[in-house]
């Protein structure tokens, strides 16, 4: 089940995932929420980069470069992730709850109009960090004792940056996962760490029987593979290429990051005074 109202849900969550946008979820924990869901614990992905661009609106260069890239029409972007994310929440045994916000491309196309700006420091001023706010606080009113992910804004993406700090204004369980693949380059998560400067610790899940299932609904954001293996892996591919290059850069850092004796892992960062997770 996918809404777009938050009153419009009708489950209890035990676990509810901020996705910055058509895709973070499955690509960076994926393996965890449909564990979750194997287990009898509801999973709610919530994606905030949802609405379609107003059909007058001017493109930057960048917003242009983004859509050739995807090999989609200014019209179709949003219709086509959109069936992208039905197909991977159906994967992962999801229900979803499109927020409605638009991408910072669009949101702010003066402003976030290079790639230096769209993975610099937020805009002054910049309305999603409110509409997250208001939307984290929200989800914990109405879902008090869920754990609650979100993305802790590795590679620096204003949009990933502005949920990672919104989810930190709510009490309650929070855990913080790595954005992949923005998490792959060296020293990305430290350097983030380290602008962060929070009092975290590492958690690591075991995901061995999970790791095709990620794939699986990675694999549903079609339109999406092509240019994050170039821009994100440093991988030139040709169209066919896509699957096997995210797939081969997901299983390696999979194990990269795996406890002792694990084949596969996932991780995610928690506050060091937090008791609820070992």
């Amino acid at each position: 089940m996918i809404v777009s109202h938050l009153a419009d849900l009708q489950r209890s969550y035990h676990h509810i995932v901020l996705s910055p946008h058509l895709d973070d979820a499955a690509l960076s924990c994926g393996s965890s929420l449909a564990a979750a869901v194997a287990a009898g614990e509801p999973v709610l992905v919530v994606t905030i980069c949802t609405a379609a661009p107003p059909t007058d609106m001017q493109f930057s260069t960048l917003a242009q470069q983004f859509h050739a890239d995807w090999g989609l029409s200014p019209t179709m972007v949003m219709q086509t992730r959109c069936r992208e994310e039905e197909t991977a929440l159906s994967i992962l045994g999801a229900d979803g709850l499109w927020v409605g916000a638009l991408d910072a491309i669009y949101r702010m196309p003066a402003v976030y109009n290079s790639r230096a700006a769209l993975f610099g420091e937020p805009a002054a001023g910049d309305p999603l960090f409110t509409t997250l706010h208001d939307l984290c606080h929200q989800l914990r009113h109405r879902f008090p004792h869920a754990t609650v992910y979100a993305p802790l804004g590795v590679g620096n993406h204003v949009d990933h940056q502005l949920t990672c700090l919104a989810a930190a204004t709510i009490e309650g369980p929070v855990m913080w996962y790595e954005d992949f693949p923005y998490v792959v380059r060296p020293g990305a998560l430290e350097q983030r760490l380290d602008i962060l400067d929070w009092s975290l610790r590492p958690l690591v899940r075991t995901i061995d029987e999970r790791m095709t299932t990620r794939l699986a609904a990675i694999t549903a954001y079609a339109s999406q593979l092509a240019e994050l293996s170039c821009s994100q892996l440093g991988h030139p591919i040709a169209n066919g290429e896509a699957v096997d290059v995210m797939a081969d850069a997901v299983r390696t850092y999979a194990r990269q990051v795996a406890a002792p004796g694990t084949l596969y892992g996932e991780r995610f960062w928690v506050r060091s005074g937090d008791c609820r997770y070992t």
